[in-house]
């Protein structure tokens, strides 16, 4: 699993002109699988995003985000070998 982290380097005022953008983006990665969940970052700061995937696969996605092509965000990645979780949440672990 990969920790995607992205960060507002603009103002919000310029952020929120790429956010129909954005949504798409999102929304294309949540319908082929790569995205598992995501959400923003309290306070509004940026997001972050559980991702299927290679680093370089997450990488490249990622360089599509238009906050991260347009100039208004910045990312980084973690990758995570979850080891334990809630049994509702097993397919989160390696391997699976």
């Amino acid at each position: 699993m990969i920790l995607i982290s992205l960060t507002y380097i603009q103002p919000l005022e310029e952020v929120e002109k790429y956010f129909d953008g954005h949504i798409a983006w999102l929304n294309s990665y949540y319908e082929s699988g790569a995205f598992v969940a995501s959400g923003r970052k309290v306070p509004r700061t940026g997001g972050v995003i559980m991702a299927r995937g290679t680093m370089a696969a997450v990488e490249e996605i990622c360089r599509q985000d238009p906050f991260v092509s347009e100039g208004v965000a910045s990312f980084e990645l973690t990758e995570v070998n979850f080891t334990r979780t809630l049994p509702s949440l097993e397919g989160l672990k390696d391997g699976d």
